[in-house]
């Protein structure tokens, strides 16, 4: 095969999607995850019009979809419940063609994973990059069975990227961004009646309603790099407790140990380029950034999408990977500022400055909807390329 199979370093979402991307161009793929399982951690995820879209061109779309909860308003509140900003989930869809869906990581990697092949996705499988390849050699990857050659290798290996490393040595890598977050689900028995964003001082909770009656629940706060509690479950309570309903409640029903913490970084520095040799960054390995658009894996599924619809069985496949770095490079990198923008307003925690932000965004949910949504246009209005023909 050597030239004619890519191998994928990573089985996230980015990495799944690029490998069901390729198998649907007729590329031979292999996806090796260094976990033992795919069995992924618990959280929920929103899947924008630009993302529903990149699902539908590789045919889970629709199984995604059906899987996600209509809740009839999405917005922002003050801590004392008041409304900042408002939009209902019909205008989104009306304006965009699709609305926001929200599922569980876990139902996006058990569709991707439905849609390849048997014997794809190898777990346990740790693999690293020996060579990046040129025109004239093969990429090498290091795997428990041996080196193996490519004619492409997708790092889709997060945002500790030891691909992205190798490949940009000089580059600074992720920062803190000064934020971390907190991400549990919770199965309240009935759902809450609205979603959305809480926005206190340099701290914010969100509820995003899932199927089956369970709610995705998670906080950002800032605090110093590395900071743990004894129980995050009682820092949660701490930070959010006295915050309106139905946060207190569904905190309440949070089960302690199924309480996850992260730090955020992201690659405030955007790379020279996306691609290397016969190597492509994919997902968080590229351009890791901010929850605040909830675009992290929707960018990833674009990458793959892209990535993958010039290419043939037969094609050199690492001749497109200029094209894809001159596309991606400059959608992802807006994606990421826009995300550390909506940081920089969480973050304000003097009276007079929140209380500025708050009418700012009172003012902006007294607009007409038309122009909330036209806001998000540039990221939601993104189209899938069109597919080379004969492939």
């Amino acid at each position: 095969m050597g030239m004619h199979q890519a191998i994928v370093i990573g089985g996230g979402i980015g990495g799944l999607a690029a490998a069901l991307a390729l198998h649907r161009q007729g590329v031979p793929v292999t996806v090796h995850e260094r976990a033992a399982s795919l069995e992924p951690v618990g959280a929920g995820l929103a899947l924008a019009p630009n993302a529903l879209r990149a699902l539908d061109r590789l045919g889970v779309g629709p199984r995604l979809r059906a899987l996600a909860t209509p809740h009839p308003a999405i917005g922002v509140r003050h801590p004392s419940g008041r409304w900042l900003a408002r939009t209902s989930t019909a205008a989104v869809e009306a304006q965009f063609g699709d609305p926001i869906a929200a599922v569980a990581r876990a139902d996006v990697i058990a569709a991707l994973v439905h849609a390849l092949p048997e014997g794809t996705v190898r777990t346990d499988s740790p693999a690293t990059l020996v060579a990046p390849g040129n025109t004239d050699e093969p990429a090498v990857v290091r795997t428990t069975d041996g080196e193996q050659p490519a004619g492409l290798v997708v790092a889709a290996d997060g945002i500790r990227s030891a691909t992205r490393s190798q490949l940009f040595p000089q580059h600074p890598g992720p920062r803190y961004s000064g934020f971390t977050t907190w991400r549990t689900i919770v199965s309240p028995g009935r759902q809450p009646a609205a979603a959305g964003e809480i926005w206190g001082r340099g701290r914010l909770a969100g509820i995003v309603p899932l199927a089956d009656g369970r709610v995705y629940l998670y906080g950002a706060a800032l605090a110093p790099a590395g900071t743990r509690a004894a129980s995050e479950h009682a820092e949660l309570q701490r930070l959010f407790g006295d915050w309106c309903a139905p946060v207190p409640q569904l905190l309440d029903l949070a089960e302690p140990d199924r309480v996850l913490r992260h730090d955020v970084r992201e690659l405030a520095d955007p790379l020279p380029a996306y691609h290397h040799g016969r190597v492509a960054l994919l997902g968080d390995a590229a351009h890791a950034m901010c929850p605040f658009l909830g675009q992290g894996a929707c960018q990833a599924i674009e990458d793959a999408v892209v990535l993958a619809s010039p290419l043939t069985p037969s094609g050199d496949l690492a001749a497109p990977l200029p094209a894809y770095t001159a596309t991606r490079l400059p959608r992802a990198t807006a994606v990421v500022t826009a995300s550390r923008r909506i940081g920089t307003l969480v973050a304000l925690r003097a009276p007079t400055t929140t209380l500025l932000r708050d009418t700012a965004l009172t003012l902006v949910g007294l607009l007409p909807t038309r122009a909330l949504l036209s806001r998000s246009a540039t990221i939601y209005n993104w189209r899938p390329p069109a597919v080379r023909a004969g492939a």
